[in-house]
């Protein structure tokens, strides 16, 4: 993806640029472009910043200025870190029948007022307001003749 993109280089000190997509685009729809940063280390479209990771825009400014891209990638990403975090050792469990289990010092008593009603058409929870009240009728009306 990187390589379709178009990179212009607005400050090779300051290493800044402007990476316009042009994959990908529907006829009449101007191409986006993003604004990528690679000395603080950010791109407007905010993956950069976000993941730790470079996204395609920072991938297509390094190759317009010939740097590596793995330089950007977080150090939470290497084989290094991720290894110290498996490092750790768990502890091997006991048998299940050895498991001390310890009484229950109280009785769990189930509340009947949770429980649904299974029976019947079920209840409305709404609470009426004032546009809920019907004006007063002389009676009921026949649906035909009224």
């Amino acid at each position: 993806m990187a390589r379709s993109m178009t990179v212009e280089v607005y400050s090779r000190c300051n290493e800044t640029f402007r990476v316009t997509e042009t994959i990908g685009r529907r006829p009449g729809i101007p191409p986006r472009s993003y604004g990528v940063n690679l000395r603080n280390r950010r791109c407007d479209c905010r993956r950069f910043q976000t993941l730790h990771y470079p996204c395609a825009h920072v991938v297509a400014a390094c190759a317009k200025v010939s740097l590596n891209g793995e330089h950007f990638i977080d150090e939470v990403y290497t084989l290094g870190r991720t290894l110290r975090v498996w490092e750790n050792e768990f502890p091997v469990l006991p048998d299940l029948s050895t498991w001390e289990v310890p009484p229950t010092t109280f009785e769990l008593v189930p509340d009947k007022g949770l429980r649904r009603n299974p029976k019947g058409r079920p209840q409305s929870s709404r609470i009426h307001n004032e546009m809920d009240i019907r004006e007063k009728s002389d009676g009921k009306l026949c649906g035909v003749c009224r």
